[in-house]
Formats: C-alpha cells, sequence, structure tokens
C-alpha cells in the first residue's frame, strides 16, 4: 500500500517537475522569440539610403553577372529605361527581352559606380538620384533615376544612361550625330 503510494508519488512528483522545467523552457523561448521579433521588426526599418544604394548597386552587380531575373525584379512594372541611343526608350517588358536573351549568353554590362547622389520626396515614397559610372570600353557615364515605394521596397521606375561629353567636343560631335539622324 505505502510503498505503491509512494511510489505513484514520486512518479506524479517527476511529472509536475518535468512540465515546470517545459513551461519555464516555453517561457524562454517565447521571450527569445518576442526578442527576435521586435529585432527583426526594427531593423526592417533601416536607413533608406542604404535600402536604396542597395537596389541600385545590386542593378550594377546582376548585370555583370549575367543574373536576369534578379536585374528585372529591381524594376516596378510601369519601368523605362533610357539607353545611351535616342532610340532606346524601352518599358520593362521590351527591355527584359532583350536583356534576358543578352544575359543568357552569359554576358552582361559591366558599370562601376564611382559617384553617387541620392534625394527623395517629402513623403519618402519617392526617391531620384544620379550617379558616375566607369566602363571599360566607354569610359565615364551618368545614371539617372527614379524608385519608388512598392509594397514597402523600392523599385526602380526609371534608368537613363548618358554618355556626357565634354562642352568642347560637343559641337563636333553634336554635328557628327545629326547627320547620322539624318541618314535613318
Amino acid at each position: 500500500g505505502d510503498h505503491g503510494d509512494l511510489h505513484l508519488s514520486l512518479r506524479l512528483q517527476r511529472q509536475m517537475c518535468i512540465r515546470d522545467r517545459l513551461n519555464k523552457g516555453s517561457k524562454m523561448q517565447r521571450t527569445l522569440f518576442s526578442l527576435v521579433l521586435l529585432l527583426i521588426i526594427c531593423c526592417q526599418n533601416t536607413n533608406p539610403d542604404q535600402s536604396v544604394a542597395s537596389v541600385l548597386n545590386n542593378l550594377h552587380l546582376y548585370a555583370a553577372e549575367a543574373r536576369g531575373s534578379e536585374y528585372f525584379d529591381l524594376f516596378a512594372d510601369d519601368a523605362v529605361f533610357f539607353g545611351t541611343d535616342i532610340g532606346e526608350r524601352w518599358k520593362k517588358n521590351v527591355f527584359k527581352e532583350y536583356g534576358l536573351a543578352r544575359f543568357e549568353t552569359g554576358q552582361g554590362w559591366t558599370y562601376h559606380m564611382t559617384e553617387r547622389n541620392i534625394y527623395y520626396s517629402d513623403d519618402a515614397q519617392t526617391c531620384w538620384f544620379d550617379e558616375l559610372l566607369r566602363n571599360d570600353k566607354y569610359g565615364q557615364l551618368r545614371g539617372t533615376g527614379v524608385l519608388k515605394l512598392v509594397n514597402q521596397e523600392w523599385k526602380i521606375v526609371q534608368y537613363n544612361l548618358v554618355l556626357p561629353m565634354p562642352n568642347d567636343l560637343l559641337p563636333k560631335y553634336a554635328q557628327e550625330i545629326k547627320e547620322f539622324y539624318k541618314e535613318e
């Protein structure tokens, strides 16, 4: 009798002790989970300059590495890309068709950013930028554009790639360009 009751009592105490440990573990796990969740929420509200710079840095990285789907995911659905040729005004879907075909060959295009300025609208939903780029074949170029927040993610709405020209060379090359377009 007493021996069986003692055995049952010890077994119940052991079960209660295990349950208490589990509850303490659960409380600690819940506390840890809450802290991690809070940290994630706080960190998502990062410096917009870093977020925009990351998008633009990835734009150049993905292009250089011919990572097409990642590259085009950086653009908003209504984006427009202006290339250096006057006829290169591409809506995203047309630019994507051209770009993916080129990226599939394993070849992208490489521009190294050397300077960048970023500005924000008063409501912080839109930003515009200008950046100087270096390319091995063409030298110094300028990229300008606009990004907007889409579902809390910065997306490129417009990118314009231009080859700046020294003012002293402008008359000579402007005349050549005018003649070139007359022939078309």
